[in-house]
């Protein structure tokens, strides 16, 4: 997926979940943040941010922050895009373990929730939820970085659907590139980190991919691992 021609700045303080000041051409901006995790490791002052000008002329920010420097990473924060990238890459046959698929749909509602995709093969049929990664520490990527409720119940919901004959997958796609291994961080979210092992013991489909980020835009990359359970 590519971005519109993308804008540099230079990161000076976020202001809140949905608003961050940043430099652009030498005049401070307030600019919005598509991604209302917490982040703190990847927001600090100075850093190099990506930014994609909006045209909507009466929003009320020009810009959105998409992508920043970690170090020698470029690491994409935006949100909203995992789930076009998985479904992009599913429809191009790029995720080795859900091949030839005859149909697929975002946004379907089962149960209780709504799940990012559903995909039917000649073979199979199912859910895939996507999650975006951006949290990295020492290379190795985690998720997620601040509590969610909302993403131990879908595991959940995914975990019980097999017993329907579905072929259910959670999608960890890590938004940073070179980035293989990947664990629950239980640290932050204990209840989240139970729930994905006892879903992978039950047969759910658990997939980590990196990605190839560029100032341009972002595309799914290699496969990753789920490490083994230790805590």
């Amino acid at each position: 997926m590519e971005y519109r021609p993308l804008v540099e700045g230079r990161f000076i303080k976020r202001i809140n979940r949905f608003i961050a000041e940043v430099e652009v051409d030498g005049q401070v901006e307030k600019v919005h943040v598509k991604n209302t995790g917490r982040c703190k490791e990847l927001f600090t002052v100075g850093v190099k941010v990506y930014l994609e000008p909006s045209d909507n002329p009466d929003r009320k920010t020009r810009f959105s922050l998409i992508s920043l420097y970690k170090g020698d990473l470029l690491i994409n924060i935006d949100s909203q895009v995992p789930n076009q990238v998985v479904y992009e890459a599913l429809l191009a046959g790029d995720i080795k373990e859900i091949q030839d698929v005859t149909y697929a749909k975002r946004e379907v509602k089962h149960g209780n929730s709504r799940f990012d995709i559903y995909y039917e093969t000649s073979t199979a049929k199912g859910f895939i939820e996507v999650k975006g990664v951006t949290l990295e520490v020492d290379g190795l990527a985690m998720f997620p970085d601040a509590p969610t409720v909302r993403g131990a119940r879908h595991i959940a919901e995914l975990t019980e659907g097999l017993d329907e004959g579905y072929r259910n997958y959670v999608f960890f796609l890590v938004q940073i590139g070179g980035i293989k291994d990947f664990r629950p961080h239980h640290e932050r979210d204990m209840n989240l980190a139970d729930t994905l092992y006892s879903g992978k013991d039950a047969g759910l489909g658990i997939l980590v991919y990196d990605s190839v980020v560029t100032e341009k835009g972002i595309v799914i990359g290699k496969k990753g691992q789920l490490l083994e359970k230790g805590y």
